[in-house]
């Protein structure tokens, strides 16, 4: 059986490297939906929204998305097949702190079921998004 053609992935915070695999797909969260990538896919640059990035490894025993969180940023599928991520935050499953994703998701929740005067609904919004995409990379949601 003939292996599946790859390409270089890698996710880049400004704290450091998060990522650099070979892989076969992945699918990213753009500002206007998910938007999926193969080898050979035509050159793009999508802005990202937060959520789970799913990208499937290449290789022997590669088998199933492996998950990753990011909270917004842009991804770009270039010229020459190389597949980057630059994220204001990227966090791998085993990184996300699960009981503060948990808290923030309940603050952002609370303050959008009861807002005030002095509320910034978009940040709130965010901030359940970005709670939301912490807890489902690290499997909770």
């Amino acid at each position: 059986m003939a292996e599946e053609p790859g390409f270089d992935f890698q996710v880049i915070s400004p704290a450091h490297v998060v990522l650099r695999e070979r892989v076969t797909s992945l699918i990213v969260p753009g500002a206007r939906g998910a938007v999926g990538f193969w080898a050979e896919h035509a050159p793009m640059l999508v802005a990202l929204a937060p959520g789970v990035v799913k990208y499937r490894g290449a290789g022997p025993g590669a088998s199933g998305f492996k998950l990753l969180a990011v909270a917004g940023g842009f991804f770009e599928f270039s010229p020459d097949g190389q597949a980057t991520l630059l994220a204001d935050t990227a966090e791998l499953p085993g990184e996300i702190d699960v009981a503060r994703a948990e808290a923030a998701l309940q603050r952002a929740r609370k303050r959008l079921a009861r807002p005030t005067e002095e509320t910034d609904i978009s940040r709130a919004e965010v901030a359940l998004q970005r709670a939301q995409a912490r807890l489902r990379a690290a499997g909770k949601q």
